[in-house]
C-alpha cells in the first residue's frame, strides 16, 4: 500500500487549506482513513479519522474547523482546513488502518503564519 498527500503549503491565520491522500495498491474494502499531525518537538497525534462507511470523529482542536472526506472509488481522502491558526503549523501524515496492516503516508507540510 502507498498513500501519497499534498496540497499542504503557507497560508496566513484564518485561510484555508485542502489536503490530499491518494491511496494505491492492496487497498482493501473495508478500512479506516486518517490525518495525523506533528508539530516540532511532539508527537504524532490524530486530527480526524474516517471509516470506509463515512463514519468521521475529529479531535477536539479541530471540530468545526476542518472536514475530512473520501472518495472510495478513487481511494483518496480529504481534509479540507478553514480558519487556520498558527497552532495548526505541522507536518500532516495520512494514514490507512486495514486488516492487512497500518500505512502512513509521507507527510506534506502545513505552516499557518500569525
Amino acid at each position: 500500500v502507498q498513500l501519497q498527500a499534498s496540497g499542504g503549503g503557507f497560508v496566513q491565520t484564518g485561510g484555508s487549506l485542502r489536503l490530499s491522500c491518494a491511496a494505491s495498491g492492496s487497498i482493501y474494502r473495508l478500512n479506516t482513513m486518517g490525518w495525523y499531525c506533528q508539530a516540532p518537538g511532539k508527537q504524532r497525534e490524530v486530527v480526524a479519522v474516517i471509516t470506509s462507511g463515512g463514519s468521521a470523529n475529529y479531535a477536539d482542536s479541530v471540530k468545526g474547523r476542518f472536514t475530512i472526506s473520501r472518495d472510495n472509488a478513487k481511494n483518496t481522502m480529504y481534509l479540507q482546513m478553514n480558519s487556520l491558526k498558527p497552532e495548526d503549523t505541522a507536518v500532516y501524515y495520512c494514514n490507512v488502518r486495514q486488516i492487512m496492516g497500518d500505512y502512513w503516508g509521507q507527510g506534506t507540510l502545513v505552516t499557518v503564519s500569525s
